[in-house]
């Protein structure tokens, strides 16, 4: 039954992570290269709104649950044969903690509040245009941290079912 609880653990931990790497990665090559060929304003208007509609239960869950769901799969494997396999999971799990979810609570978080704040002052063309321009450089740059985190929380995380799977 350990190994069961851990299987699920292992794959849910890895679904979720996949889930937010590969958000992360969308908005830095996607959302943030398209907002940017717009209007300064219009950036700003999309981006705020999505910042707003991106905290639902679907995103939030996976976001923070998937290193919880990793360290419980490396804590369910050391209650069995396989306790080398365990490793890798609180290593992804550390990972994640402080490479998306520390990255995000320091400096994409307050920089969303920040361009929400500045944009409510119906600030003109010109001002938007650089409050833009201070804006997504910077936070694509720490989103990318984040993917990159992701998906070596991720890679850790296949590295522990490798190890699993050959006993170890």
């Amino acid at each position: 039954m350990t190994c069961l609880l851990a299987a699920v653990a292992a794959a849910l931990s890895m679904l979720m992570t996949a889930g937010m790497a590969g958000t992360f990665f969308g908005f830095s090559v996607g959302v943030m290269p398209g907002l940017n060929a717009a209007s300064a304003s219009s950036a700003i208007d999309a981006m705020n709104a999505l910042n707003v509609k991106i905290q639902n239960p679907v995103f939030l869950a996976a976001f923070v649950l998937a290193p919880v769901a990793a360290a419980g799969a490396g804590g369910l494997l050391l209650a069995t044969p396989r306790s080398g396999a365990a490793w890798p999971f609180f290593a992804a799990a550390a990972v994640y903690v402080v490479g998306v979810i520390l990255i995000t609570a320091a400096v994409n978080v307050p920089m969303n509040d920040a361009l929400a704040a500045a944009a409510a002052h119906g600030d003109p063309a010109g001002a938007a245009a650089r409050i833009w321009s201070d804006y997504s450089g910077r936070w694509t740059t720490w989103n990318s941290w984040r993917a990159v985190a992701g998906a070596v929380s991720l890679l850790l995380m296949g590295y522990g079912v490798y190890r699993w799977g050959r006993g170890s």
